[in-house]
């Protein structure tokens, strides 16, 4: 590799990870407890725990917990129903003043066998909801997603750029040699360079996914767009429904169109997710796979009757499987500390990066330093 290569290479590196650097630091620290999300939510005394009762009965109907959620709120309608995989008795359903409704939501914790009221947890408040929306948008909407968008785009090339620079750096160090006899600004970028190549598929792999992540609410704009109305098309002209059918009905025919699949949550009409005129039913499988890959049923919310049913484009699939990977909850507690480790490793990388810029911000790359590294990447001669 040339002079000039090298030095181009340099300058990405240099200013893709200077121009992200802060962004991914704030990233990394509001991840940390991202990690641990449910473990935290349970120290704090967040999470309602479902009653230990003798229950040899059915479970109660889907209207029954409807009806039980829409007495404790009277004047709001319902957004989505779901339930949490670690209390599989709980339904919880969140309502808002409108159906379109993205703040001000409330939600109702009910137990699944006899629909009653366990609580209704705290909305948009509290540490845990700061870490998240400083994580995901920077509490600025779709423009804070995608700029974080950007910021992962940029942290991709750092972490390419970074790699091709390593061999020359390195050529002549053993692995995990840091020369702690040459001084604090060698010792600081052996430090860097290690750490960062022992991140590396890591943090490739969770700014990947975290740009992918960005794009969730256009992704789905565009599924809206193009499947969901092709799904919808026969209702487009017809006014929203008033009269609504059993939703337990409803939950039912999609069982039977889905026998293979268990429900993951219910989108309520005039929501994100479905159509004024449908309940939108989506079914997962039941592996570790499967159970984050949904299939949607529409119902229509007026008959319950099936209007359509097909799985999701290959767009959304990839948005789902980057979800796990990002935060690391899809390998238990060992995952998560593992997550915790290389986090930590990371926010290591990225503060070594800065110190290194700011103790030769007006400093230039020697000539002789780049004519050794252009010599020591050229191929040997035979």
């Amino acid at each position: 590799m040339q002079r000039k290569t090298i030095r181009r290479w340099a300058w990405v590196h240099k200013w893709s990870s200077l121009v992200c650097t802060v962004f991914m630091l704030l990233l990394c620290l509001t991840g940390l407890p991202l990690v641990f999300s449910d473990e935290i939510h349970d120290w704090v005394g967040d999470h309602i725990a479902t009653p230990e009762i003798q229950h040899t009965g059915p479970m109660a109907s889907m209207d029954t917990l409807l009806a039980a959620a829409k007495s404790r709120n009277p004047g709001y309608v319902p957004l989505y129903m779901f339930r949490d995989e670690d209390e599989p008795l709980q339904w919880t359903i969140s309502m808002g003043k409108t159906a379109d409704a993205t703040t001000g939501i409330r939600y109702v914790v009910m137990d699944a066998r006899t629909a009653q009221v366990l609580g209704e947890p705290p909305a948009e408040q509290g540490f845990m909801y700061v870490m998240f929306k400083l994580h995901t948008d920077l509490f600025a909407g779709l423009p804070g997603m995608l700029f974080l968008g950007v910021m992962g785009l940029l942290l991709v090339i750092a972490i390419i750029s970074g790699v091709v620079l390593y061999a020359p750096f390195m050529h002549k160090l053993s692995f995990g040699d840091i020369r702690h006899q040459r001084g604090e600004k060698l010792k600081r970028l052996d430090i860097h360079n290690m750490l960062g190549i022992v991140t590396l598929s890591w943090f490739f792999v969770v700014g990947a996914t975290g740009v992918i992540n960005t794009w969730a609410d256009l992704l789905v704009t565009y599924w809206q767009s193009d499947q969901m109305a092709q799904m919808i098309a026969p209702y487009k002209n017809l006014p929203p429904p008033t009269q609504f059918a059993s939703l337990q009905q409803s939950m039912d025919v999609a069982q039977k169109t889905e026998p293979d699949m268990q429900l993951g949550f219910i989108a309520f009409p005039g929501t994100g997710y479905t159509s004024q005129h449908h309940y939108g039913i989506f079914m997962r499988g039941d592996t570790p796979l499967t159970k984050r890959l949904f299939k949607p049923v529409l119902i229509d919310a007026q008959t319950a009757t099936l209007t359509d049913s097909r799985p999701l484009p290959w767009y959304l699939v990839a948005l789902l499987v980057s979800q796990p990977l990002h935060f690391g909850d899809y390998g238990g507690m060992s995952l998560k500390w593992i997550w915790l480790v290389l986090d930590i490793l990371s926010i290591v990388v990225l503060w070594t990066g800065l110190k290194i810029w700011w103790k030769k911000r007006h400093q230039v790359m020697p000539a002789i330093y780049v004519d050794s590294m252009a010599h020591r990447m050229q191929p040997h001669q035979g």
